[in-house]
């Protein structure tokens, strides 16, 4: 199984959203924040500094992830998610590891990422790749009423 991870083009739109829409329903509910950013992602993440990147079989999207940023190189790793068809298969370490490696290029210094509890198979890979959890006085409000985890990766200076 040959998985391709590429930027975001124009007409991946509906890609990014059902991608995520599945998991988020399958385990929570769809907040103001997931709308704002799946109803149109050019203007929502893309425009605004962030990137969107892809994994893809066969011409198949069945995984994404975003960067937003967040402050001037630092990004928030966001919008992650694997097709349930294809979990378990290495492809969500495969992506967030080009994801990283790609704000590393760009000259950030610093990844930051919110998840759930609840959500134990992608915690175990954020804290395997070497996503910190964040102390409670160092969490910063979150506009997701499901965010219960804190995470970050120091990247160093450039």
């Amino acid at each position: 199984m040959h998985v391709l991870i590429r930027e975001f083009r124009r007409g991946d739109e509906d890609a990014f959203r059902r991608l995520n829409q599945e998991w988020i329903v399958r385990y929570f509910e769809l907040e103001p924040k997931d709308m704002e950013a799946l109803s149109n992602p050019k203007a929502n993440i893309l425009n605004k500094g962030g990137r969107i990147f892809f994994a893809e079989i066969e011409g198949e999207a069945v995984g994404c992830c975003a960067l937003l940023s967040i402050a001037r190189r630092e990004f928030e790793v966001a919008k992650m998610a694997v097709s349930a068809a294809y979990q378990g298969k290495g492809i969500g370490r495969c992506l967030l590891q080009h994801v990283i490696e790609a704000a590393r290029a760009s000259g950030a210094t610093r990844l930051f990422l919110e998840t759930n509890r609840r959500m134990a198979p992608a915690l175990h890979l954020y804290e395997s790749i070497g996503f910190q959890h964040l102390p409670p006085e160092r969490i910063p409000p979150s506009p997701y009423a499901r965010s219960d985890v804190s995470m970050e990766m120091l990247l160093g200076e450039r």
